[in-house]
């Protein structure tokens, strides 16, 4: 490991020491008075969900060849007229801690490049595995595909940090060189030419706290499943996976065989739902405030269709690096005030940030490709400024409650003005207690 690295490291592993210190000393406190602290305590509030995606840098000091350094940890160099990456990705991780949520939805891009296993080690488990047992988390197309230059591990990293992995009888991970999940003739949706060599990965176990990964067809040919769904209050939450470009079948209108098992297990769990209220979330967003609507953000309009149907109250998605807040929306992305599902971007977990766009250009906001889709139905949005922060989702038993604040208090010395920003609201649930059961159908029609 470089100096950089060891550097990181070691001021990240302090400051992960001082505060397990400090969280036992507090617990043993507590517990001498029969309590717990946070992550332990009954707070008897409302819960409160963290939210936030696009988080942590590429460790080391090189990018692959042909690739310009700016999504490294130690970017921008010095004297750092600008933030950094490996401190924007650890003030979000602070600000997570002193929210001291119930849980943490992980909207995708957990890791960059690509996710492989030794980089979620050197990068994101150095601030955000502090809070690991918390995070309820949803793959981005960083954990998949081929991305600026690397071979993409199809998962495997992902899987592999959260599931754990196997292990040989002499303690060794078993690990196994996957086939360039990204061919040719997908280069379009993984974005660049992967390397020559795949890079081997751990063997992730098939079940854990990211969902199935299934190994039917043996240890180099896993397919991530990932898609899974939880309660938390009275809320019903659901975790979806729509990094579809090299999954059997791929994205297209009439789904292949993976994103079709998707769908069905989708609607299953919305048709067995008994919740007041509803929310999901994925990462690539249907519709896009930074008008980069992809292959994948159109398929997931499958998704709006089944979640507006079944009168789900909110959608969470990243990929956008910024943050966004959509008014109520049918699944066409008309605006619909009564039983419209209101969209959420919370890209801003640490990673080099993008500009809201409001007016059409050669991309696309929205599967319609209506060039002033976002001018009609974008509420609020960050634009430029060091405006990294998590979303804190409070989930009441009949509504919600949002609070984004901008993570970095001011900006560093030399570096432009940036105030910090602020958006919160109130929203109420479609399906409130009480409600009779019209799974299926919007309650209000």
């Amino acid at each position: 490991m470089n100096t950089i690295e060891r550097r990181f490291r070691a001021v990240a592993l302090i400051g992960a020491a001082a505060f397990m210190l400090a969280l036992a000393t507090g617990t043993r406190a507590q517990n001498q008075a029969n309590g717990s602290t946070w992550p332990y305590a009954k707070t008897g509030r409302s819960p409160v969900l963290a939210v936030v995606g696009d988080i942590a840098c590429q460790p080391g000091e090189v990018e692959p060849p042909g690739e310009a350094n700016h999504e490294l940890c130690i970017n921008p160099k010095p004297p750092y007229t600008s933030t950094s990456l490996w401190r924007s990705q650890e003030a979000t991780a602070n600000q997570i801690e002193a929210m001291k949520p119930d849980l943490v939805a992980l909207v995708g891009d957990l890791q960059y490049q690509v996710g492989e296993y030794t980089d979620f080690e050197n990068s994101f488990d150095l601030t955000y595995g502090g809070f690991k047992f918390l995070h309820r988390p949803a793959p981005g197309n960083h954990e998949f595909y081929d991305e600026h230059s690397q071979t993409g591990v199809a998962g495997y990293g992902y899987f592999s940090y959260y599931n754990g992995f196997h292990i040989d009888a002499n303690g060794n991970p078993i690990t196994a060189t996957i086939s360039d999940p990204c061919p040719p003739a997908n280069a379009s949706i993984c974005n660049y030419p992967g390397l020559t060599t795949p890079i081997p990965q751990p063997v992730p176990r098939q079940d854990g706290q990211a969902g199935h990964f299934d190994l039917t067809n043996g240890p180099a040919n896993g397919v991530g499943n990932g898609w899974y769904s939880y309660n938390l209050g009275a809320w019903h939450l659901i975790s979806l996976n729509i990094e579809c470009g090299t999954q059997p079948g791929g994205c297209s209108a009439a789904p292949g065989t993976w994103f079709a098992a998707e769908l069905a297990w989708l609607k299953n769990d919305l048709a067995a739902n008994q919740s007041s209220c509803t929310l999901a979330y994925w990462h690539q967003p249907t519709f896009s405030a930074a008008n980069s609507l992809t292959t994948e953000g159109t398929t997931a309009q499958a998704f709006w269709q089944l979640l507006h149907q079944y009168n789900a109250d909110l959608v969470l998605n990243g990929h956008d690096h910024l943050y966004a807040r959509y008014r109520p929306l049918d699944a066409s992305g008309n605006y619909d005030p009564k039983n419209g599902i209101r969209e959420f971007i919370v890209g801003t977990g640490g990673e080099t940030l993008d500009p809201v766009v409001n007016t059409g250009t050669a991309t696309s906001s929205d599967p319609s490709g209506n060039p002033n889709f976002n001018a009609l139905n974008l509420e609020t949005g960050t634009d430029g400024g060091f405006y990294w922060g998590v979303m804190a989702l409070t989930l009441h038993a009949n509504g919600y409650a949002w609070d984004f604040e901008s993570a970095l208090e001011a900006p560093l010395v030399g570096a432009p003005a940036s105030p910090n920003y602020s958006d919160k609201g109130v929203g109420t649930c479609h399906r409130r207690s009480g409600d009779d059961d019209n799974q299926g159908n919007n309650n209000n029609q």
